[in-house]
């Protein structure tokens, strides 16, 4: 289960929201351009420090302004895909795939373990000795989302996952995404542009305008609403 309270003052405004997700649930965030989406997203996982608030993980605490709470980033346990794919590109991609896990001090045998099996879980067994700059896009976020959940996060959060890929990446991820946020029981934190993403994979859907929540509800219910302001 993921709580989080985060108020933190923006050039243009102060983003001031509540985010709640729980167990295998996708929640995601919609709306304009500069409305403070990614901003919440780095807030719960460490990059970006609240004024005020608190962020609830599984159970842990991960910040705290009343008690000064403020776990370091690496100790948060997120798996977190950045826009535009970011991956390693001079490191293989079972180089990347084992970054996290290196950076964890797991043992050599548990990284072999888990590498192989999201080699396979994500169909890029064949790519494994590849460097992650000569891939293609699709092929890039597949190692990203991999490397995020090799870690056995406590959340998974995507920004912009979906951006500059072709119809049927776009489609592959999305599946993958349901299928092992579902598997593992981890809530979801997705940003994006497109209500047909929020139709396609979310269970829940936020819409979020300066800084504050416009709107909450079902993908369903945001059918042929306007309030999104974004692309169908």
């Amino acid at each position: 289960m993921l709580e989080a309270v985060i108020h933190k003052k923006l050039r243009d405004f102060t983003l001031d929201i509540a985010l709640r997700a729980g167990p295998g649930e996708i929640v995601v965030l919609m709306g304009e351009n500069g409305a403070g989406k990614s901003t919440a997203l780095n807030s719960i996982a460490g990059l970006v420090c609240p004024d005020a608030g608190s962020i609830r993980l599984a159970g842990s605490v991960l910040f705290d302004s009343g008690t000064g709470s403020d776990t370091p980033v690496e100790h948060r346990r997120i798996g977190y895909v950045f826009q535009d794919s970011v991956v390693f590109p001079h490191y293989s991609v079972r180089e990347n795939l084992a970054f996290g896990l290196r950076a964890r001090h797991k043992p050599p045998a548990v990284i072999r373990e888990r590498v192989d099996y999201w080699l396979r879980a994500m169909d890029i067994e064949v790519l494994a000795e590849v460097k992650a700059g000569n891939l293609s896009g699709g092929q890039k976020q597949r190692v990203a989302l991999g490397r995020a959940l090799a870690t056995e996060p406590a959340l998974l959060m995507l920004d912009e996952p979906f951006n500059a890929l072709d119809t049927d990446n776009i489609r592959l991820v999305k599946e993958l995404t349901r299928t092992f946020v579902t598997g593992m029981q981890i809530p979801c934190l997705i940003v994006t542009h497109r209500m047909t993403d929020c139709r396609d994979v979310g269970d829940r859907v936020c819409v979020i305008s300066r800084g504050i929540r416009k709107w909450e509800g079902t993908p369903e219910d945001l059918t042929g609403c306007s309030c999104a302001g974004e692309e169908p």
